[in-house]
């Protein structure tokens, strides 16, 4: 897939990064660590400049990220609670669990989709609750942008610096990528153990 994705911005520029990082966005496993810091590197050896690599990225990235937002927004709460009535019995899941939800992602959403659009995989998937919670669209782009040009101007700035090592930062990412992974299975399954704690309490 790297080649693929390397041959592609080679032959297309800017428009190139413009459309891998929207795919990124709407399919995570396409990594966008590659993505800009190659780009970067493309500013050593092309016509390419840092400004023009990270002001396409961004605008992909941002493209993508409302895609996912729009997604969110039909999935409408009257949806969900008509799911949650023919199986929630099954599920264990209430219509009180997915109002909590809801309060939740009000409070703290517009942190929430900051730091996440810093975090490998999340980047991309946070847009659908965003949408789902009915964020105010104006702020969600406020804060997609800002969390999208840090993640962006780093790693497409790393990619300059480094040139032709940029898959050296490649490596580190996934690092970064797999230790992130890592957290949020564990938060998964924390999250699965103290629910499942909590059910047993109620049955018994």
């Amino acid at each position: 897939m790297q080649s693929w994705i390397t041959d592609f911005m080679s032959e297309y520029g800017y428009i190139g990064i413009f459309l891998m990082i929207a795919l990124e966005n709407l399919f995570p496993p396409i990594p966008s660590e590659v993505i800009l810091t190659f780009g970067g590197f493309m500013t050593t050896y092309s016509e390419l400049t840092v400004t023009g690599v990270v002001v396409a990225a961004t605008a992909g990235s941002i493209a993508g990220a409302v895609a996912l937002y729009g997604i969110g927004r039909l999935l409408h709460v009257d949806r969900l609670e008509a799911i949650i009535d023919r199986w929630g019995r099954l599920l264990r899941v209430k219509k009180e669990d997915l109002h909590k939800s809801a309060a939740w992602f009000d409070k703290y959403g517009y942190r929430t989709v900051f730091f996440c659009r810093m975090i490998p995989l999340i980047r991309s998937l946070i847009s659908v609750p965003a949408g789902m919670a009915k964020m105010k669209f104006g702020l969600f782009l406020l804060f997609t942008t800002i969390g999208t040009l840090i993640w962006n101007v780093v790693l497409v700035s790393v990619g300059a610096a480094v040139g032709e090592s940029w898959e050296d930062i490649v490596g580190f990412m996934d690092v970064y990528s797999n230790v992130a992974y890592a957290l949020i299975a564990v938060a998964g399954l924390t999250v699965v153990y103290f629910w499942i704690r909590r059910m047993r309490k109620k049955t018994s």
